[in-house]
């Protein structure tokens, strides 16, 4: 039976991304892999520093708290990542893994992960960037789209 979230496999190929299958650690149910893609979506994005293909990744209301800016849109979304890959953030990556994920109903799932912004050079995330992530993941017309991401900053 076909997962009712899509393919994983399909769904990256679709958007240029090789499957990296140890992102999805113990997460291997082809719903929370399908799940998943949205947050290697977005990894993608800040590796290509591509802010198109980051905000495309959002529905068109899409929520994105990054530090203490709250965005409320895919253009808004899109002018911080592009202004931010044009400037403090340029070459700059994030690394993460998932921590849960939760079927909240038919259309929406949740993902928590925890990783951070690697800086241009950097090989390790520093103490002051780690962060853990609440995704909020809908299916759409259009596919699998992140309606929110929210950060907190890990501090220990």
């Amino acid at each position: 039976m076909a997962s009712a979230w899509g393919d994983a496999s399909a769904i990256l190929a679709a958007a240029g991304i090789e499957e990296d299958t140890s992102y999805y650690r113990e997460f291997t149910g082809d719903d929370e892999k399908a799940v998943l893609t949205v947050a290697m979506r977005i990894q993608e994005g800040w590796e290509r520093n591509d802010a198109d293909f980051f905000a495309d990744t959002f529905t068109d209301n899409g929520s994105l708290l990054m530090k203490d800016e709250q965005l409320t849109s895919r253009e808004q979304i899109r002018e911080y990542m592009k202004a931010g890959f044009e400037g403090p953030f340029r070459g700059a990556r994030v690394r993460g893994w998932p921590l849960a994920v939760r079927f909240l109903d038919d259309t929406t799932a949740m993902i928590i992960s925890q990783g951070g912004i690697l800086l241009d050079g950097e090989t390790e995330t520093a103490p002051e960037r780690q962060v853990r992530v609440t995704w909020i993941v809908v299916q759409t017309g259009d596919g699998l789209r992140l309606l929110s991401h929210q950060t907190s900053p890990l501090k220990g």
